[in-house]
Parts: C-alpha cells; sequence; structure tokens
C-alpha cells in the first residue's frame, strides 16, 4: 500500500477526532463521520482542511451508502477503517426504554457491522479495520447492560471477521477505551449525575494511574492499529484504561 487513507465513523469529536489529527499529522487522507451538527460544523472548522468532514446518521443504511460512494470518489480505497461511532444511554432495568434500547443497538451494533459491509470494496488488500468497544462490554457496569450488550456483540464478532478477511491480509481489531473524558462521556454522565466534574475527578481517584484516559490516549492506539507495526495483529482486543477493571 502505498497512498494512506481512513475512514473514521463517528470522528467529528472526541476520540474519532483525535484519531484523525494524529492520521494527518502521520500522512494520511482522512475522512470522518458525525451526526450532530454541531459537531459536524466544529469539525469543519477545526480540522484540517483537507480532511473530509461528512453529516451521516450511523443508523441509516442510506446514509453510510452515500458515505462509502463519497470517500470511494475522493480516495478510491480505503487502507484503514475506524468503526468508532457510538451512543451511550445508561438504563437500569426498573428504567429501561425500548426506544432507547433500539438506537443504541442500532447505532453501536447494526451501523458499524453494516459500515464493515459497505465499505469492504474499498478496502485495500492489507488494510486494517479498527472497531471501538469499551471495557464496559466485559465489566460489570450498574445502568450499563444496554450499551454494553451492543459493544460486546461487536466485540463476539471480531475472531470471526479477522478469519474472514485474512485471506486479503486485511487485520480486524477492536480498542477497548476506560473511562475517557470525551463529550459523549460527559452527556451520559449528565443524566446519572448533578456534578459532572466531581463525579470524573472521583472516578479518576480510583483509576490506577490515577487519572481518566483523553482522547489522545485511544487514538494513539489506533493508530499503531493502523500501522505497519501491527501488520501481523489481527482478532485481537486491546484494552486502554490506565489498568482499570484489573483489581478483583
Amino acid at each position: 500500500m502505498s497512498a494512506r487513507t481512513a475512514l473514521i465513523t463517528g470522528g467529528t469529536s472526541g476520540i474519532g477526532k483525535a484519531t484523525a489529527e494524529i492520521l494527518h499529522n502521520r500522512g494520511y487522507r482522512v475522512a470522518v463521520t458525525g451526526q450532530r451538527p454541531e459537531n459536524v460544523a466544529r469539525a469543519r472548522a477545526e480540522l484540517p482542511e483537507d480532511v473530509l468532514v461528512l453529516a451521516a446518521d450511523a443508523r441509516s443504511l442510506a446514509d453510510t451508502d452515500q458515505v462509502v460512494s463519497e470517500v470511494g470518489a475522493r480516495f478510491g480505497s480505503l487502507t484503514t477503517l475506524f468503526l468508532n461511532a457510538g451512543v451511550s444511554r445508561p438504563m437500569r432495568l426498573d428504567t429501561c426504554d425500548e426506544a432507547a434500547y433500539d438506537e443504541v443497538f442500532a447505532v453501536n451494533t447494526k451501523g458499524q457491522f453494516f459500515t464493515l459491509v459497505k465499505a469492504l470494496p474499498l478496502l485495500a488488500d492489507g488494510a486494517s479495520v479498527i472497531v471501538t468497544v469499551g471495557i464496559g462490554a466485559t465489566r460489570s457496569l450498574t445502568g450499563n447492560s444496554v450499551t454494553a450488550g451492543s459493544h460486546g456483540a461487536l466485540l463476539a464478532m471480531i475472531p470471526t471477521l479477522a478469519l474472514e478477511l485474512a485471506p486479503r491480509r486485511i487485520r480486524v481489531n477492536a480498542v477497548s477505551p476506560g473511562f475517557t473524558d470525551t463529550p459523549m462521556t460527559r452527556t451520559s454522565l449528565r443524566t446519572v449525575s448533578d456534578d459532572v466534574a466531581a463525579t470524573m475527578a472521583a472516578m479518576a481517584e480510583r483509576n490506577p494511574f490515577g487519572r481518566l484516559g483523553v482522547p489522545a490516549d485511544i487514538a494513539g492506539t489506533v493508530a499503531f492499529l493502523a500501522s505497519d507495526d501491527a501488520a501481523y495483529v489481527t482478532g485481537q482486543e486491546i484494552v486502554v484504561s490506565g489498568g482499570a477493571g484489573l483489581a478483583i
């Protein structure tokens, strides 16, 4: 592969935006997607002008078709696909909501799976596919069962997808952030806490490294998985959490 290209879903803020910046700095041609108009507008203003910023709803297969068409016209092929779009809707069993449940699985599971399906013709041999999962998929967190289930479904697919795409040397791996200071994390916490800053400070104190993750922590791992340094890594999950979740 010569020219390096990347499509990052959920790339207009947080981890996705930080990854776009790192990959662009490393010479990639980059496209990002986002749903919220304010995030799309901010990304267009703040990311380098040659980064392709596309408005798309991860739940919509028609939007995904349009994204793939525009990226194909601009780049021709993809060497990296970072499936990062996601939502978090904290809900306990006694407060669960069918519409919220359906939204979580539509974005986090169906949307990401079909983005891979539809982008497959663009993926160059030897390309890298990275999926954002999260440590909540395998560790207990009250009120997180629906979001965890949507991510856990993706995690369960990783080994099979890796084997299916191995004949083309396309690598498929997952990156699982711990608690990371992103706009989505703060929005999610506002639904369960009246003092988000205090809640995040308490979470940081409980982390073995004494801090929460920041988007660049995760973006660096994604950049590694996209690089030739990870050319023999496939079917794996890399947890980036500062040691969170290790204690019994």
